[in-house]
């Protein structure tokens, strides 16, 4: 997602680990040897946060709930059940998964700070729950006689060995995520989640497995953890500075990529260990101030962590900056061609008797319309009269309150917006919705996914919507974020064709450009037509319409007032006074004809 190649993550997992090893052998303090334990076990931690948190936006503080019941699993398996903590990890891991289900169900209900606040009482409340149980203080028992049969070792080094076994697992299953679609459909969701079900991403289907994954990686953490420590309670599994740690880390290190929870380990967690040796005794719960103050310093000078920094700055400073980009001009759209007769195709969207209210205000009222297969059928009114809103019922954000709607025969209602596009609707929107941290092509194959289970034929339709649409090779390599209003546009149209939809909604995709520009999108826009799809389009750009559509229909306070052929409908009495005033249809006459 951010341009690394697989080869450079996999030499750098290979490097680091070299690195570690060669570190274990040479630090022969215990005392240190632990604490190189418990980075590692941290940065598995972060790791998990990652995977939810990072990689989605959904940011938890609850994420001791999956570590502690993961220790839980391996005590309880061992001390009552004489279970060997090599299986017991993987029951936890098991026990994590599981909670992240029974957590994620309810829980991705609500959204932003919400849901973080949410996720913050889970581990509180099992804190509580296990004290009530009796669990204030377990000791792992000492089995003399097969020590390693319980993963009880007198040399350190071994949980060294088994932490960084455990980090290389969780980096490559972080790294398989980044890479294939649940990570790109993750961050898609995290940068603009309506724009990610509009573009068929199944939101909370991609949030359940995120949490999963991410249950499955802290409960594995926390029965290492468990084992390591010997003696476990609740506050040390559950408490509010597990989830504020693995939290700290990866927030520090870089949200949202592979590094950063490790970076943020390396550095905190020694620190944090080091000067509680040090000054704990002067100042009680100076690790607690070490994670407060690292949290202050990013949000001041590194919002995204230490690795978004580097790269954004030095990196880039460099030359050497983690997506390319170039300076070559696209490809000039072909010209506005004359504009065809009407199709006479059959109905393909057929709204009847929709309405939909806030409160008393009528927002849609009682629209009835048909949309002709082939067809470009333009809405338009004054700003205010409900085309947007209409827009967002027939796509699913929003359920009508009353009335049919039907595309090809099948009803459209009750459906989320993702199922929309996944039965043949694309959507633009007004204001526009990129992935910004995506390139070009990410962005466009976000929206391919819906036409495909193949990530490689993602990929193709991708390629060949941009095609469409007139991006060039250039740009399409480009970060979304730095894209000029006319190539914004051009993305999202083609984001919106490359799951090959059968019907297209344009939501004033004209607005912002220049008198050339608006010429080049007509010119796209004509030609995804001609190429078969029936395109339904909001605009305000009066004289591009009249050239554009082949059938008008005129809102005016959430009402239809008027319906039908361009040259007729600009010179209906209703619409001359709802929205285009009298002395307009003088200048507009002669285009007309």
């Amino acid at each position: 997602m951010t341009g690394r190649s697989l080869r450079t993550d996999l030499i750098g997992i290979a490097a680091f680990v070299a690195v570690y090893v060669i570190l274990t052998f040479v630090v022969q303090s215990r005392y240190y040897q632990l604490m190189m334990a418990l980075v590692l076990i941290w940065a598995v931690m972060g790791q998990s946060w990652n995977m939810l948190s990072g990689y989605s936006g959904q940011i938890s503080f609850g994420q001791a709930a999956f570590f502690g019941l993961g220790g839980f699993t391996v005590t309880i398996a061992f001390v009552d059940y004489g279970i060997s903590p090599w299986f017991g990890i993987l029951l936890g891991i098991a026990v994590g998964i599981l909670a992240g289900i029974v957590i994620g169900l309810p829980t991705f209900r609500l959204r932003g700070h919400y849901f973080a606040l949410s996720m913050l009482a889970y581990p509180l409340a099992m804190l509580y729950v296990f004290e009530w149980l009796g669990y204030q203080e377990v000791a792992l028992p000492m089995m003399r006689d097969t020590p390693a049969a319980y993963m009880q070792f007198d040399d350190v080094r071994v949980y060294i060995f088994l932490a960084l076994i455990l980090l290389v697992a969780s980096m490559l299953v972080a790294l398989a995520m980044e890479r294939t679609r649940f990570g790109m459909s993750l961050l898609a969701i995290k940068q603009n989640e309506p724009a990610a079900e509009a573009a068929g991403i199944p939101a909370l289907r991609w949030k359940m497995r995120a949490i999963m994954v991410s249950g499955g990686t802290a409960a594995a953490a926390g029965g290492l953890y468990a084992v390591v420590l010997l003696v476990v309670t609740p506050p040390t599994l559950f408490g509010v500075l597990v989830s504020a740690q693995a939290l700290i880390v990866c927030l520090f290190g870089g949200v949202g990529v592979l590094w950063g929870p490790v970076i943020g380990a390396v550095i905190l967690v020694p620190l944090a260990e080091i000067l509680h040796g040090e000054l704990g005794h002067i100042v009680p719960g100076i690790q607690g101030v070490v994670y407060g103050i690292a949290i202050i310093l990013v949000i001041l000078l590194a919002p995204e962590g230490i690795y978004w920094r580097v790269r954004d700055r030095w990196f880039a400073r460099a030359g050497i900056a983690d997506i390319p980009v170039t300076d070559a001009e696209p490809a000039p759209a072909s010209p506005v061609v004359p504009r065809r007769q009407p199709l006479a195709g059959r109905a393909l969207l057929e709204l009847e008797g929709v309405t939909r209210s806030f409160g008393g205000l009528r927002a849609v009222d009682g629209v009835t319309l048909t949309v002709s297969e082939g067809e470009i059928h333009g809405i338009i009114g004054p700003n205010g009269a409900g085309k947007t809103t209409l827009f967002n019922v027939i796509n699913g954000y929003l359920a009508p309150d009353s009335g049919s709607i039907r595309f090809d025969g099948t009803s459209l209602v009750g459906l989320k917006p993702h199922d929309v596009c996944q039965r043949g609707v694309g959507r633009t929107f007004q204001v526009m919705r990129p992935f910004p941290r995506m390139t070009v092509l990410q962005n466009v194959i976000v929206g391919a996914f819906a036409g495909t289970r193949d990530d490689g034929e993602a990929r193709r339709k991708a390629l060949q919507a941009l095609d469409t649409v007139g991006l060039s090779a250039a740009t399409i390599h480009s970060p979304a974020a730095g894209l000029t209003t006319r190539e914004l546009r051009l993305m999202e149209l083609a984001r919106a064709l490359a799951p090959a939809p059968r019907l297209l909604l344009l939501d004033e995709t004209l607005a912002g450009l220049g008198r050339q520009e608006l010429e080049d999108i007509l010119s796209v826009i004509q030609r995804v037509n001609r190429e078969g799809t029936t395109v339904l389009i909001i605009e305000h750009t009066m004289h591009a319409m009249v050239r554009l559509a082949d059938t008008f229909s005129v809102l005016d306070h959430g009402r239809l007032v008027a319906a039908g052929p361009p040259a007729e409908v600009v010179r209906d009495p209703k619409v001359i006074e709802a929205y285009l005033g009298r002395k307009w249809m003088e200048r507009v006459r002669d285009t007309v004809a």
